[in-house]
């Protein structure tokens, strides 16, 4: 296992859950994952048999039976961050969306991670395996806003719109 390990919660597709600690990225292994539980063991568990892994901020949670305290699982608008909207169904039918990467990691890779609507939640990102995965739509791409004519400062070297037609009249 990789040095850097956060804190996360790994949710079965049977609802049970346990607390441990994986890397950020890379934990996937021949469709097994090997997490640090919190008494140190290392636990493999298959990829086929999670429903999420959520990096969570801390481990203390009133709620036994929701520790990820995943409350907002859709966003109430247009979400502020770049990236991917998606909005996912899981076999078990629950629905949640989120910001993924707009890259090639949302389908060549063993699952995909997405920004939760409410970042001051406990949950800070969420990895679903492609397994659990009954349907994935992608609702916008949202990116940075481009800048307007107006605010763009002109390229050096290059006249002016009104110092352009002082030359040609």
């Amino acid at each position: 296992m990789a040095s850097s390990r956060k804190k996360a919660i790994f949710r079965k597709l049977s609802r049970d859950w346990l607390a441990g600690y994986l890397p950020p990225a890379d934990f996937v292994r021949a469709g097994s994952i090997q997490m640090l539980d919190l008494e140190g063991k290392v636990v493999t568990l298959a990829a086929e048999d999670l429903k999420w892994i959520c990096y969570v901020r801390d481990f203390n949670s009133g709620d036994l039976n929701n520790p990820e305290r995943l409350v907002r699982r859709t966003f109430a608008g247009r979400p502020r961050g770049e990236g991917l909207f998606v909005r996912v169904r899981l076999k078990d039918g629950d629905l949640v969306e989120g910001l993924a990467a707009n890259d090639v990691s949302l389908v060549a890779s063993d699952g995909v991670f997405l920004t939760p609507p409410d970042l001051r939640s406990n949950t800070q990102r969420i990895w679903i395996p492609r397994s659990a995965v009954d349907d994935l739509d992608v609702v916008a791409v949202i990116g940075k806003k481009p800048r307007s004519a107006t605010q763009q400062p002109p390229l050096s070297g290059q006249p002016t719109e009104e110092g352009a037609q002082k030359e040609l009249f």
